[in-house]
């Protein structure tokens, strides 16, 4: 092939410029079709997600609303300022309390009635100071290092024991000052000494809350209290000033004492800030899809997406799952968003919320209200409760039937063996709830009859810092017919309560319990598993009652009637934006069209590339190829030219 370089020699037309103009002519119309199939391609992916986003901003509002919590909200007051009061706005209820503090809890608090000379300098003993809170106990050895009434204050502190120490300067000797870190009577603190021989003086720290007068060298500045109060005129004790735990869902943090009411009421407004976030969400992407598929009349101009099939799929998917009556409301009250104050322009498409209808109905149809957004539960037995349930669980009614009810686990004593229980000092009950939480627990010394020693074990228990962390607990009767038992708060075939061991105590042993069962039964006639008193068919069942939870809280074996399973428009919209959003929805079957679409192109392009290649490799060559036989007959014609210049003068002397 001849250089392209070397074009246009012969014949000064068929040059290199020529070929590059020829081959930008023939790659022209190509490439700009693909240049413009390109730009279309990328920005209906753009439109596409932009598209998405907007959906996907509507599902964290409907998700919500999905539950029965969002149409609650409570908020309390309190005519005193004796009392704060907390809401937990999901859980609480309407109600009207009259509450009276008649003392605070207070944390104890001690100090050694001798002065010392020298905080730094002069010498308390050494040996060892057990220092026993709650159920807690840490000993704190005092040596040479720390024989002094500063030193001893330090130890203290570094031991973690729940105590704090300091030593206060009076102005005429330094006292040493403990205080216990937690308030209640349950974390009175009790100081015993073991002194080391030719060193004494550890002793004069010793206290017993049991006997405060018992040694002079110490004495109670504060005693620890307990915070009492009554509500609806029922006593309520607690070992600090923060109050949980006896009305659902309310918190009160006791500041004084005193009378107060505090009233709780719903909050209407604030269900309706969150309905109304749902319906700004929706009218934003109802803009959005305005905006990429719009057309202009007058102009004659369409949007990106102007007739796209998938954003009409996309519209009437939410539309009917907005504007439907909820399956199993067909009687009720409210039965579709219309019925709340949420209608549809149909100029725009886009939702209109009038927030004082809405109110007005979940004040006066607070159980329909919640049905339409929420999943929802009915139950044709006052002890069975609706849970939750599964992703594949259908509207409609099923018929329950339990076969064993669940129980908790316990540890049971006959009467003979624990009429009469002697607990020494330095007692210790250690037990273990649910076979995961050990609770070591001590009591005063004493002879207790069997309930009196029920009363003080079930105090200890309630008080333990281990059960409270995990969140469970034991209850604790006697009766003269059944005997001493141990119950745990919990259900099913993980709950029981053993007493694994017990030190410094007579009439009663170390045993094992008896584990607590599951429930057992069928739902919709399917055999369904039991957690405690909770009776479920998994996810994967057969069936439209799949995933469906209940819990038997009372009652009797054998038919229990029947739950309605209401699907909530939250739940139904979710589901709908889930399948929209997901791998095999709408939006990524289109936009993965659309980047095989790009993938091609950019083929087309390469394969361009080739073609072009060639056709110049091609015209080069009939370039040179024509240049080379024009060069010749160049050649030919100056041979000729110049044969007959040579002829012309000779003919021209011989005339």
């Amino acid at each position: 092939m001849a250089n392209i370089s070397s074009l246009g020699v012969g014949s000064g037309v068929l040059t290199s410029d020529l070929v590059d103009q020829l081959v930008k002519a023939e790659r022209a119309p190509t490439e700009n079709r693909l240049t413009q199939r390109t730009e279309r391609t990328d920005a209906l992916i753009s439109a596409y997600g932009k598209l998405r986003s907007a959906v996907t901003e509507l599902r964290l509002p409907m998700r919500q609303l999905g539950s029965a919590e969002a149409m609650k909200s409570f908020s309390a007051t309190s005519s005193g300022e004796n009392v704060d009061v907390a809401v937990d706005a999901a859980s609480a209820s309407r109600g009207s309390y009259s509450l009276d503090v008649l003392s605070l809890a207070e944390s104890q608090a001690l100090a050694s009635t001798e002065t010392f000379a020298d905080r730094d300098a002069t010498r308390v003993g050494r040996g060892t100071l057990t220092l026993q809170v709650g159920d807690k106990t840490t000993e704190i050895n005092i040596g040479s290092g720390n024989n002094t009434l500063q030193g001893l204050a330090n130890a203290i502190n570094e031991a973690n024991a729940g105590v704090s120490a300091g030593v206060i300067d009076t102005g005429n000797g330094f006292r040493l000052t403990l205080s216990a870190d937690q308030t209640g009577t349950a974390n009175a603190v009790k100081i015993t000494a073991t002194e080391e021989a030719g060193a004494e003086g550890l002793a004069r720290f010793a206290f017993d809350p049991a006997d405060p007068l018992a040694n002079p060298g110490m004495e109670q500045t504060i005693t620890a209290a307990d915070a009492v109060m009554t509500i609806n005129g029922v006593e309520i004790t607690r070992s600090t000033n923060t109050v949980e735990n006896v009305v659902e869902g309310l918190t009160f943090n006791l500041t004084e004492t005193g009378k107060s009411t505090v009233k709780v009421e719903q909050d209407t407004a604030a269900v309706a800030e969150r309905v109304k976030a749902f319906v700004d969400k929706f009218n934003e992407l109802q803009s959005t899809i305005t905006e990429l598929s719009s057309y202009n009349s007058e102009t004659g101009q369409g949007s990106i997406l102007t007739g796209d099939a998938t954003v009409r799929n996309i519209q009437n998917q939410l539309k009917r799952v907005l504007g439907d009556v909820i399956p199993g409301l067909e009687s009720a009250s409210v039965r579709s968003l219309a019925d709340v104050g949420i209608s549809t322009d149909f100029r725009t498409g886009q939702l209109q919320f009038d927030s004082e209808k809405f109110q007005r109905e979940l004040r006066e149809n607070p159980n329909d209200v919640t049905a339409l957004f929420a999943e929802q539960g009915r139950a044709s037995d006052s002890q069975v409760e609706f849970v939750r349930s599964g992703s594949n669980t259908a509207a409609g009614s099923y018929d329950i039937n339990v076969t064993q009810m669940a129980s908790r686990g316990s540890l049971n004593y006959a009467v003979a063996g624990t009429d009469t229980i002697d607990v020494q000092a330095g007692n210790s009950f250690t037990f273990k709830v649910d076979g995961e939480t050990t609770a070591t627990v001590s009591i005063a010394a004493g002879s207790y009859a069997g309930a009196d020693f029920a009363t003080a074990i079930q105090q200890a228990l309630s008080d333990n810092s281990a059960l409270n962390a995990a969140g469970r607990s034991v209850q604790v009767a006697y009766s003269e017919a059944e005997g001493l038992s141990f119950t745990s708060n919990r259900f099913g075939d993980d709950s029981n309560v053993s007493l694994t061991g017990l030190n410094n105590a007579t009439g009663i042993s170390a045993a094992d319990g008896v584990a607590g069962k599951n429930v057992q039964g069928t739902i919709n006639g399917q055999v369904a598993e039991g957690d405690g008193q909770v009776l479920f068919l998994s996810n994967n069942a057969s069936g439209a009652a799949a995933g469906l939870q209940l819990k038997i809280t009372g009652g009797d074996v054998g038919s229990r009637g029947n739950i309605t399973f209401i699907e909530g428009v939250s739940e139904k919209a979710v589901d709908a934006i889930t399948s929209i959003l997901g791998a095999q929805g709408a939006l990524s079957a289109r936009t993965e069209a659309l980047n095989g679409d790009l993938e091609r192109i950019q083929q087309d392009r390469i394969d361009l590339e080739t073609r072009i290649e060639s056709y110049r490799s091609r015209l080069v060559s009939q370039f040179s190829a024509a240049d080379s036989l024009i060069a010749q007959l160049n050649s030919t014609r100056d041979y000729v030219s110049q044969q007959f210049a040579a002829l012309t003068p000779r003919n021209g002397r011989d005339n």
